[in-house]
């Protein structure tokens, strides 16, 4: 199994670009969604740590982003009982794939986090800053001090870039992703 990690700012497209690989994603965003909805223990931890502001299962993300804003602590605190969950989830993701020719990991603290191997293929995506700050802004719960919050603790775009093995130019258009998709798995097959 070859894993191939997507990364990129904030905006760029990441999922957008994993999800025209035609091969499993593990979506770290849409994990953390489900444990917010699903997982109880996760809701008790974080209502443990976060007394002020978490108080409702299914935990409501108007909650977290509060949490967030109030004290830069409190995102701390988040990622680390999330994080944990997470890593967990990967691990089943990877063990329940592992006869897959490729998988895709769209974590947003893939590199951060040391959560990739030597051996994974690190594709940038790369998309124009006007188009990223347009999709930004049509995000439900779009708040600009919590996206500057996150790209504080992310590496820079051109850390992530140097990084990466491939960049794929993201237009936003599925075709010329694809081609891009096509032509980086020829590479590495």
């Amino acid at each position: 199994m070859i894993r191939i990690g997507i990364v990129g700012d904030i905006g760029s497209g990441k999922t957008f670009v994993a999800n025209n690989f035609g091969y499993p994603v593990f979506n770290a965003d849409h994990e953390v969604s489900k444990l917010y909805k699903h997982d109880r223990r996760i809701f008790l931890k974080l209502k443990k740590k976060l007394p002020k502001y978490i108080y409702t299962f299914p935990i409501n993300k108007n909650e977290i982003t509060k949490a967030i804003l109030a004290n830069k602590k409190n995102l701390k605190k988040i990622i680390n009982i999330v994080h944990k969950e997470i890593r967990e989830k990967l691990k089943i993701f990877l063990k329940k794939n592992k006869n897959k020719k490729f998988v895709i990991l769209d974590i947003p603290l893939l590199i951060e986090n040391k959560i990739f191997n030597r051996k994974d293929i690190l594709i940038f995506i790369d998309s124009k800053k006007r188009d990223i700050d347009k999709k930004i802004k049509k995000r439900t719960n779009f708040n600009i001090k919590i996206i500057n919050m996150f790209r504080k603790i992310q590496f820079k775009p051109n850390y992530k870039k140097k990084k990466s093995h491939f960049i794929i130019e993201n237009t936003f258009t599925k075709k010329p992703v694809k081609k891009e998709i096509e032509k980086i798995l020829k590479k590495i097959s």
